[in-house]
This record gives C-alpha cells, sequence and structure tokens, in this order.
C-alpha cells in the first residue's frame, strides 16, 4: 500500500470539498485529519511507533509541500497523528473546535485537563488567543485536577488561587484598593471566578436590625440557579470571616432569593488559607479560595 498516495488523495478530495461546501469546511477538515492521522499511524507500524517515528512525517511533509503547498508542515502532520490517537478518548465535542484550537489542546497528557478546555471553548467562544491565555494562566489547575465535568458543583468551579488584575502586583493592597481593581476589571473576573457567574451589585446595602452591612459583591450564577455572596479579604482566613459571610447568606436567602433559587452560596476571597478554620464551618455552602496579583 502506498501511504503516501493515500494520504495525498485525503487531502485534495478535502480542498476540493471545502471549495464547494464552504459551511462544512470544519467538519471537512476535521474528518480528513483524523483520516490522515490514522494513515500516518499505520504507515509508521501502530500508535507506539508512531508515537516516536518523525522520519516518515519529514518525508511526507516535504512532498506534500511541494505538490499541494502550505498548510502541511512537519507540526500540522504531527498534530494529526496526535489527533488520532487521542481523539477516541476525548469528548465529542471535540468536533465543535476549530483546528487552531485543537492544536493547542491535544497533546495534554490528561483526557480530562483537554476535555476541560473543549468544554470552556464551547461556552464561552473562545478565540484561539483566549484560550491560549486560560492556558498558559494554568486554569485547569486552579480549578482542581479531580473534576467530573459531568457532575460540577459551585465549589469546585472555583479556582484556587483567583487571579486579579492591579496596576503594580508588588503594591500592599487594602481591601479598598482591591476591591476597586477589581471593579475597573469585573468582565475578567467573572472569568476568573469561573463558569456562570452574572454580577449582580457590589457593597450591596443589607440592613439587619437596627443596623446596616455591605455586601462585598453579589452575584448570581445561572448555571446552578443561586446567589452568590463573595466577601474580599486582604488577609488570612479567620473564624470571624465565616460568621460574617454566613448572616450575609442568611439575609440574602430570607429576603432576595425566590423560592425557585437553589440555596445562595458563599464564597471567602482570601490572601492566606487557613484549613483549620474551615474544619469547624458547619455550612456546606461556604467555601474559600486565595487571590494572587498580576
Amino acid at each position: 500500500m502506498n501511504y503516501y498516495n493515500e494520504i495525498k488523495d485525503v487531502l485534495v478530495k478535502n480542498e476540493v470539498y471545502k471549495k464547494v461546501k464552504d459551511y462544512s469546511k470544519n467538519k471537512s477538515d476535521l474528518n480528513a485529519y483524523f483520516e490522515v492521522g490514522r494513515l500516518i499511524v499505520e504507515a509508521q507500524g501502530g500508535e507506539t511507533r508512531a508515537k516516536y517515528g518523525n522520519k516518515l512525517i519529514k518525508e511526507y511533509s516535504e512532498k506534500l509541500t511541494k505538490e499541494l503547498g502550505k498548510g502541511y508542515n512537519i507540526t500540522s502532520l504531527k498534530g494529526m497523528r496526535q489527533f488520532f490517537i487521542k481523539s477516541p478518548t476525548l469528548s465529542d465535542q471535540l468536533y465543535f473546535l476549530n483546528w487552531s484550537q485543537i492544536l493547542e489542546i491535544i497533546y495534554f497528557e490528561d483526557d480530562k485537563k483537554i476535555n476541560y478546555y473543549i468544554e470552556q471553548c464551547i461556552i464561552f467562544n473562545l478565540s484561539v488567543r483566549e484560550l491560549r491565555e486560560r492556558i498558559k494562566s494554568k486554569e485547569y489547575e486552579r480549578i482542581g485536577k479531580n473534576i467530573k465535568l459531568e457532575e460540577l458543583k459551585v465549589n469546585n468551579l472555583i479556582k484556587n488561587p483567583i487571579l486579579i488584575k492591579v496596576k503594580n502586583k508588588d503594591e500592599k493592597l487594602t481591601e479598598y484598593v482591591l476591591h476597586h481593581f477589581i471593579l475597573e476589571n469585573m468582565e475578567d473576573f467573572l472569568k476568573e471566578l469561573g463558569i456562570g457567574f452574572a454580577f449582580i451589585g457590589n457593597e450591596v446595602k443589607i440592613k439587619m436590625g437596627d443596623r446596616y452591612n455591605y455586601i462585598d459583591f453579589l452575584l448570581f450564577n445561572y448555571k446552578f440557579n443561586c446567589f452568590v455572596v463573595i466577601e474580599l479579604k486582604v488577609t488570612e482566613l479567620k473564624a470571624e470571616y465565616i460568621g460574617q459571610i454566613t448572616k450575609y447568606i442568611n439575609y440574602v436567602d430570607k429576603n432576595i432569593k425566590e423560592v425557585f433559587h437553589e440555596k445562595t452560596v458563599g464564597v471567602i476571597i482570601c490572601k492566606k488559607e487557613n484549613k483549620y478554620v474551615m474544619e469547624y464551618c458547619t455550612n456546606p455552602n461556604i467555601f474559600t479560595t486565595t487571590y494572587e496579583t498580576v
């Protein structure tokens, strides 16, 4: 069997098909690249040998570039090989991504990590640049490697640490100043928190008895149909912060949330965690995370 001619034939047919039916271009590309990957693996003697053998790819790349033009360099053919090897173990939604997005994630060894970024691309319609930024910030690692996407809950949607944009990351910040920077970059902050967060208000004034209190940030998570109280602290987590956010959660549950909403969630964003404080927190709807300035 002449594998080179088979590969060339698949790619030529794909180019013709794209010109005839442009709306199916992406699907045509991915189907063609999967088939090319299969042929490369077979030509190299199976997956085990194919992972390490690049001599044949170099030869094919030079010939394809000469005969078909740009787009079939060594990196591209390696990507097609990897696409064939990895895609059977991944989410079917992989095929909703474009080829540039796939190349950014297909080499990750952890299938959960790949599936996480597939879902992010689809939910947020990420560009390749936005996807790269999330990968560079180690977003998946900050949310947690052991997450099962089909069993996501609010607490494991929240990254740790959260990255907050400031003008000078080495400056010692007060809560007021940090609060101000978050407001200036609220869209980035919501994305940084995780999936499904929407801004309701800041410094939300509530009356408890004859005293007024202020919730730092009140959000709503449309994925889990619940309000989210955010308290921002520039110190290590302290026991009194638990009591404070508990009161705010109870207020929102009693006075703001409707009967069709789930119970309110509280998130304390602090400079440093304190696992001993959280050991004695009995409210399952209170979570903590830390922040870093960038």
